[in-house]
C-alpha cells in the first residue's frame, strides 16, 4: 500500500463509542487515515454516563468533556460539530451532511447512537417534555428546576432512577412512574427492588408501579400526566426514561442490512466491507447494546480491523451494572433470572440493609444481585466470566472471597 496517500475515514457521530474506536485505531497506525468526523451537537465529545452527577449539580459541563478542540486539531482530525450526515452514497463513496457537505471515503464508521423512547401519548410533543440523552436535555431540566415545581419521570430502570434523583437534588417535587411492578426489572429482582424503592422513598421520591400513561396534559405547556387508571399528577417537567432505540434511519435510507439495528459482523463490518458500525446502533448475533463495556470492545476489534490488523473477533461477554443513588449502592451481573434446574443462593439482613442473591447451575455462578454491600461484586463477576467451578466453596460463596480463600 502506497502510505504517502493516505486513506480517508469519514466518522458518523461524535460520541462516546465513534471516538473510543478512533483513539483505538490511532494507537494501532496514526498515520493511516485523514479522519473527518460529523457530530449532531454542537460541541466536542464528551462522557454521556456522567450526565447525572451534571443534572445533580456535582460537576459541570466542562468537566465531562472527554476529547477538546486541541486533541482533534492535534491529530489531525477534520470535525464537523452540529453539522450531522443526512445521507451517504455508497456506490460515490461520500457522505453529504446537513450543511450541503460533500465528503469521500475509503472506509465510513457509523456511531449514530441511540434516540429516547418517546411514548406514543397525545401531548408527548409539549414544552417540558424532555429525554435525557444529552446536555441539551439536561440545560432544559436544570432551568425547570430553577422554577421549583414538579417533576414526572416516565421510566423506573437506570436511566429514570438517576434522572429523578438529580431533580430531587435541585429541590423539584419528583414522582416516578414503572410500568411493570418492580424498579430496574432488568437488572435487579423483585425483593432487592422492593428494597430500593423503600429506599427512594424514604429519601423524598414519589414512586408509582404498575402504572401506563394515557396523556400529557396541557395548553402550551406540560401541566399534568394522566394515567390509564385514571390517575393524574401535577407536572411542570416530564422526563421521558422509558428506554431507547438504535438510531438506524440513516443507515436504512443507505440500504445497509438493518433489523432491529445495524446489523454487523464479529469484524463490526457491515454488508458494505467498507462499513463499519460500533455502539448502541449495532445489533450482533441478535444483541443490542447499551453499557459501556461491550462499546469499549467493540472499539478495539473494529479499530484493529480498520488498521488492517484482522486478527480480533468481537466475542459478546456478560456484563455487570452497578448502581449509586443518593448513597444506594446496587450491583447486578450475568443471568440474573435463572434457567430450568438452576438454583439462589440468598443472604437477608435487613437490619443492615444488606441483600444478596447468587444464581448457580452446573457448579457454577450465572448471576448476580447485590444491594447495600457490594464490595464482593466484582469476584462474583470474574467467577461468571470464568465460569469458575464453585463446588467445594458453594456453603461460603454469599460471605466472600476472604472466607472462601481461607477454605
Amino acid at each position: 500500500m502506497d502510505r504517502s496517500v493516505k486513506q480517508q475515514l469519514v466518522v458518523v457521530g461524535n460520541g462516546m463509542a465513534g471516538m473510543r474506536t478512533v483513539e483505538e485505531l490511532l494507537k494501532l497506525d496514526p498515520g493511516m487515515y485523514d479522519i473527518t468526523v460529523f457530530g449532531l451537537e454542537p460541541r466536542v465529545n464528551y462522557n454521556r454516563i456522567l450526565l447525572s452527577p451534571v443534572l445533580a449539580g456535582d460537576k459541570q459541563a466542562d468537566d465531562i468533556v472527554l476529547h477538546t478542540r486541541a486533541w482533534y486539531e492535534d491529530n489531525g482530525i477534520t470535525l464537523h460539530a452540529g453539522d450531522p450526515v443526512v445521507a451517504i452514497d455508497r456506490t460515490r463513496r461520500l457522505v453529504r451532511s446537513r450543511a450541503g457537505l460533500e465528503v469521500a471515503y475509503d472506509r465510513l464508521l457509523l456511531a449514530t447512537g441511540s434516540t429516547p423512547f418517546i411514548v406514543p401519548v397525545p401531548g408527548a410533543q409539549l414544552a417540558g417534555v424532555v429525554g435525557f440523552r444529552d446536555l441539551d436535555d439536561v440545560d432544559v431540566m436544570l432551568a425547570a428546576a430553577r422554577c421549583g415545581g414538579s417533576a414526572v419521570v416516565i421510566g423506573g430502570g437506570l436511566l429514570g432512577l438517576e434522572a429523578a434523583n438529580g431533580l430531587l437534588r435541585q429541590g423539584m417535587d419528583v414522582t416516578v412512574v414503572h410500568l411493570t411492578s418492580s424498579l430496574m426489572n432488568q437488572q435487579l429482582d423483585p425483593p432487592a427492588a422492593l428494597l430500593l424503592k423503600a429506599a427512594l422513598e424514604r429519601r423524598g421520591l414519589r414512586i408509582l408501579l404498575g402504572v401506563q400513561t394515557e396523556a400529557i396534559l396541557g395548553a402550551e405547556r406540560v401541566e399534568r400526566v394522566r394515567f390509564t387508571d385514571g390517575l393524574e399528577v401535577a407536572a411542570d417537567l416530564v422526563v421521558m426514561a422509558a428506554g431507547v432505540r438504535p438510531n438506524v434511519g440513516l443507515a436504512r435510507e443507505a440500504g445497509l442490512h438493518v433489523e432491529r439495528a445495524i446489523v454487523v459482523d464479529d469484524t463490526l463490518q457491515t454488508y458494505d466491507p467498507r462499513v463499519y458500525a460500533v455502539g448502541e446502533c449495532v445489533q450482533h448475533r441478535k444483541a443490542t447494546f447499551g453499557l459501556v463495556a461491550p462499546i469499549w470492545d467493540q472499539a478495539r476489534v473494529c479499530a484493529a480491523h480498520l488498521a488492517g490488523l484482522g486478527h480480533r473477533r468481537y466475542v459478546q461477554q456478560a456484563t455487570a451494572t452497578k448502581l449509586k443513588v443518593t448513597g444506594i449502592d446496587l450491583y447486578s451481573a450475568g443471568d440474573i433470572v435463572g434457567l430450568a434446574g438452576s438454583e439462589d443462593l440468598v443472604l437477608r439482613d435487613r437490619h443492615a440493609g444488606v441483600y444478596k442473591r447468587l444464581v448457580l447451575a452446573d457448579g457454577r455462578i450465572t448471576g448476580a444481585v447485590l444491594y447495600g454491600d457490594v464490595s464482593d461484586g466484582p469476584w462474583y463477576f470474574d467467577l461468571i466470566q470464568r465460569g469458575t467451578d464453585i463446588s467445594a466453596i458453594r456453603d461460603r460463596l454469599l460471605f466472600g472471597p476472604a472466607l472462601c480463600e481461607a477454605a
